[in-house]
């Protein structure tokens, strides 16, 4: 069975205003991470990334072992297990987001705001695209408060306006969806994170021009 879903790759990346002081070698190692996790998701070809994937869980482990109360840690892990089952499939894909599911959970009650509230869009992004129930814990109506919520914390976070819009095109909201994939290429590049935004940039671009050449017409009626 292959899992045709896609987590919220990058969603964590707002570090640069932590909302309570975070230990400087759990920022290190996040930012060690989050910048490996750029290469392998926006540069890796794609039939390679679940054993390019394998080193980054072995460290994220290790991360949240060091640190096992931080939910900064904590979303990092989940969002690697996630990144991962999404290009690996099968059985193993569906253990490894409902783990990523349980920590995302409990940073959340935790620190819903740490990483400027990452946990929101990770979340969102999961009940989205995960498959529903008998197979899994989809939920399209969780994935829509959850966005929301990331977005009402953040209004131009490119990550929460392009996983927005990716669920209002899944819906068959296009021109919502449009509006907000303009606010996610609006948004600057942020210092130390040009390479995960610039990836995210093309895949906003990309499905944008998606949804234009297929519902053109009635994007324009708007």
């Amino acid at each position: 069975m292959k899992m045709h879903f896609i987590i919220a790759t990058f969603c964590l990346l707002g570090l640069a205003s932590p909302t309570f002081a975070v230990d400087a070698g759990l920022m290190a190692g996040i930012d060690a991470l989050s910048h490996g996790f750029a290469k392998v998701n926006y540069q890796t070809p794609k039939e390679a990334r679940v054993a390019a994937f394998q080193p980054l869980i072995i460290k994220a482990k290790h991360l949240l072992k060091t640190y096992p109360d931080a939910p900064e840690a904590m979303i990092m892990d989940a969002l690697i297990l996630s990144s991962t089952a999404a290009v690996e499939g099968g059985v193993d894909a569906l253990i490894k987001v409902r783990e990523a599911r349980e920590l995302l959970l409990h940073a959340e009650k935790i620190n819903p705001q740490a990483l400027d509230g990452a946990v929101y869009t990770c979340l969102g992004s999961l009940y989205a695209k995960v498959p529903s129930w008998p197979i899994s814990f989809g939920d399209q109506d969780k994935a829509r408060k959850y966005l929301k919520k990331a977005l009402k914390l953040d209004p131009v976070s490119i990550d929460a306006n392009y996983f927005y819009a990716d669920f209002l095109a899944d819906q068959g909201e296009y021109v919502q969806a449009v509006s907000h994939l303009h606010l996610a290429l609006q948004t600057p590049l942020r210092a130390g994170r040009e390479d995960a935004d610039t990836g995210r940039r093309d895949e906003a671009a990309k499905l944008l021009a998606k949804i234009n050449m297929a519902h053109r017409q009635e994007i324009a009626a708007h």
